[in-house]
């Protein structure tokens, strides 16, 4: 049994809260099934194997509020590390490699960013030197990570400024998706008049759940409805997914056949085939499967969950050929992985479907961002680059789905059983968020489409307040933000 063991100071930092939602992972970013424990303010992360990993916690950040942060790879030792002296060693290490990465590929850096990068140095230096007063290491620690948080920021606004300059030479726009989910809902004029003026496609929802609510029997008027607007508009026209394995995308029918698989491969073989078969031909791309990482339901094995999956995309290819057939992972980070005992990351799942020949064209990366469980717990935009970069290596597009909330209070309409990570959200941090973070997105030239995958918190949703349109239907100023980066960088 591996041991690792944390001091925080100071030790009210350190919440019950916070350590359920701390993980370590490997040199390959797996993460480990980990216990962690928090008593009189020291960190026990109890795991099944002894490997040197990386702790990855919420931290607070001044000026920031909650921010995951990590720390370099540590070994098990007897006496415990002190953690913030290892979140400032992580914070500068991954600020420093990364900028010599991109100067390796060409970066210009920003001016004055070297001195930056020697101050946030010469601040973990110190607080190295003093570990023996803790409260004072701890001060130092957290100066460093401040200086080298708002270093990272530059550098990344460097790297989105170049990436994006050289996807746009010539001054030509970008040619990548941007899409809004349009909800189960028919959108009003009003609705519709501010959903084209921010995205130039749409994801249209064919959810098993609300087509065939009855088995055999098959509701299309909302999908019809919504693919033919999307075409007399010009929207590029995404549709799924038709196979997410949650309790919010298969029917409740369906549970009465758990554990019989060649049965619920059946039913998804009949529904895969109506809904492909309906739309042929006017879909652009097939979202075939959703979250088949982290499904619980039906007691599936990760095996038959892959099985579904192929042969999702095996009929959608075979029935409208020239559509893209993509699948989503949610988690991306697999924090979940913490709590649960799952052999294989997402990673290795998508690789599995890519190794298995079939149709894939590319992958969606769910990023519910400042959820708790069930979402990403909030990171750095450095660590979103690492993380989609780390994606890319696979060798197929990537679109990203994102979703970030706009208030912390309780949502009755969400029905996803997930918190708003410490904040503060606002509808100003949510318009904040898209921002900083949709540019640094679209600057990936592998990333190929853009999901706002909630639309409405006025209409029954998966997470708290992460609609573009709140509980009165009034647009939130995050419509405005998406609608700004639309017409500056998009085609």
């Amino acid at each position: 049994m591996g041991l690792m063991r944390f001091l925080v100071t100071p030790p009210e930092r350190l919440t019950d809260e916070v350590a359920q939602q701390a993980y370590v992972s490997g040199v390959d970013r797996a993460t480990w099934e980990t216990r962690a424990t928090a008593d009189g303010g020291e960190l026990a992360l109890h795991r099944a194997v002894s490997d040197s990993g990386n702790l990855h916690l919420p931290w607070p950040v001044e000026g920031r509020g909650w921010l995951t942060l990590s720390t370099g790879s540590l070994l098990e030792q007897p006496q415990p590390y002190l953690l913030p002296l290892e979140l400032a060693r992580g914070t500068v290490n991954q600020l420093r490699n990364q900028l010599a990465d991109w100067q390796m590929i060409g970066l210009v850096p920003p001016e004055g960013i070297a001195a930056k990068v020697e101050e946030a140095v010469r601040c973990l230096a110190q607080a190295v030197v003093r570990q023996d007063d803790p409260p004072a290491a701890a001060q130092l620690s957290e100066e460093a990570i401040r200086i080298a948080l708002d270093a990272s920021d530059a550098v990344v606004a460097a790297y989105v400024e170049q990436a994006l300059a050289a996807r746009r030479r010539g001054g030509a726009k970008i040619n990548t998706m941007l899409a809004g989910d349009l909800g189960a809902v028919p959108l009003d004029d009003a609705t519709a008049g501010q959903f084209l003026a921010a995205f130039n496609a749409a994801n249209v929802p064919v959810c098993w759940r609300e087509t065939e609510a009855v088995e055999g029997r098959f509701a299309w008027t909302v999908p019809d409805a919504q693919i033919e607007w999307c075409r007399a508009n010009g929207l590029k026209v995404c549709a799924g997914p038709l196979l997410q394995l949650d309790h919010r995308g298969l029917p409740d029918w369906l549970c009465l056949w758990e554990g019989d698989f060649d049965s619920v491969l059946s039913f998804v073989t009949e529904f895969v085939r109506a809904a492909v078969s309906r739309y042929r031909g006017k879909i652009d791309v097939w979202q075939c499967a959703a979250r088949i990482n982290t499904a619980e339901t039906l007691k599936l094995t990760e095996e038959e969950k892959l099985r579904l999956t192929a042969r999702a995309l095996e009929l959608v290819h075979s029935l409208d050929p020239k559509a893209a057939t993509v699948v989503s992972f949610d988690q991306p980070w697999a924090e979940y992985m913490a709590r649960r005992d799952i052999d294989f990351p997402p990673l290795h799942l998508a690789d599995a479907l890519i190794r298995a020949g079939l149709d894939l064209r590319g992958l969606i990366l769910e990023v519910n961002c400042g959820y708790y469980p069930g979402g990403t717990l909030p990171r750095t935009l450095l660590e979103v680059s690492r993380q989609l970069d780390y994606w890319s290596a696979l060798g197929l597009p990537l679109a990203i789905s994102l979703c970030a909330p706009s208030g912390g209070e309780a949502d009755p309409l969400a029905a996803r059983p997930a918190r708003v990570s410490p904040g503060p959200w606002t509808a100003k941090n949510q318009q904040a968020w898209i921002a900083r973070y949709l540019p640094l997105v679209l600057a990936k030239s592998y990333v190929q489409g853009v999901l706002w995958s909630q639309l409405r918190d006025d209409q029954p949703h998966d997470f708290p307040h992460g609609g573009l349109f709140d509980r009165q239907g009034r647009p939130k100023l995050a419509l405005r933000t998406l609608a700004s980066i639309r017409q500056a960088l998009l085609k």
